[in-house]
C-alpha cells in the first residue's frame, strides 16, 4: 500500500513538467495498482466500483475514462499485465536443450519467484479465473490457452517428445500449466516467511512435472487403441 500511496501523491494528468505520454502511463499504472490493492483479501473484481478505484488511484472519476473505457477494460488490462512478462520469463527459463530435471526445477523456481514478487497480480488471477466478471474470466482463459500453445511449441523439438503429435503436446503442456497454476495458488496461501514450506512446494511441483514428462516420453500415439 505504501508503494501505491507514494505513486498516488505524484500522479496527475495536469503535471506540465512531464511529457503527456509519461503522465498517462503513470496514471494508468496508478489505477491498476489501486484496483489490485482494493482486491487484497476476499474481494472480487466485480465488487469494485469505478469511483473507489479512481479515488485510491488519485484521480477524479471522470479521468478514469481517459485510460479505460470501462471497469471490464481495466480488468482485462490487469490480466494482460499479469501474463505479459510471464510469457517471456518462462521462454527464457526453457532455453536449455532438453526438459531435464534441472531445467524443470529451474523453471519452477523462476515461475514461483515471479509469482511471489507479483502477489497482487496472481491473487487477482487466482480469484477471477473461476468466477466473477465474464469478460475477465474469458480473458484469463485466453491467456492460459496462449501459454499452453507457446509451451507446446517450445516442447516439440525436444527429442523425448518428438514422437508426439500436436494435440498430445498441447495436452502435455496443459498438464504443466495446470500444475504451475495449482502451485501458485498454494504459494499464495502459504506463509511467505516459511522458507521450508516454500522449498517443499517447489520440490512437489518439480516432481509432478518430472512425472508428466517421463510419462509423455513413453507415450505412443497408438497407446489409446
Amino acid at each position: 500500500m505504501k508503494r501505491l500511496l507514494k505513486s498516488k501523491s505524484k500522479v496527475t494528468d495536469t503535471d506540465d513538467d512531464a511529457p503527456r505520454d509519461g503522465r498517462k502511463q503513470r496514471t494508468r499504472r496508478a489505477l491498476m495498482d489501486a484496483a489490485l490493492t482494493l482486491l487484497e483479501g476476499e474481494r472480487s473484481f466485480s465488487s469494485l466500483s469505478l469511483r473507489e478505484v479512481a479515488k485510491v488511484g488519485g484521480v477524479v472519476p471522470a479521468a478514469f475514462y481517459r485510460h479505460f473505457g470501462s471497469m471490464e477494460d481495466l480488468g482485462l488490462a490487469l490480466v494482460d499485465d499479469a501474463f505479459s512478462a510471464l510469457h517471456a520469463l518462462m521462454r527464457e527459463a526453457r532455453s536449455a536443450p532438453a526438459p531435464s530435471e534441472h531445467l524443470i526445477a529451474k523453471s519452477v523456481t523462476t515461475f514461483l519467484q515471479y509469482a511471489d514478487t507479483h502477489r497482487l497480480q496472481f491473487q487477482f488471477i487466482a480469484k477471477e479465473r473461476m468466477s466473477g466478471s465474464t469478460a475477465v474470466r474469458l480473458g484469463i482463459r485466453k491467456e492460459i490457452r496462449l501459454w499452453v500453445s507457446e509451451l507446446a511449441a517450445d516442447l516439440s523439438p525436444f527429442p523425448p517428445l518428438r514422437q508426439l503429435n500436436g494435440d498430445t503436446l498441447r495436452l502435455v503442456a496443459g498438464l504443466v500449466v495446470q500444475t504451475m497454476m495449482s502451485a501458485t495458488e498454494l504459494l499464495l496461501d502459504a506463509d511467505p516467511d516459511d522458507r521450508g514450506d516454500r522449498k517443499r512446494l517447489e520440490a512437489n511441483a518439480t516432481k509432478q512435472l518430472t512425472l508428466i514428462f517421463l510419462g509423455a516420453a513413453q507415450w505412443t500415439e497408438d497407446a489409446q487403441s
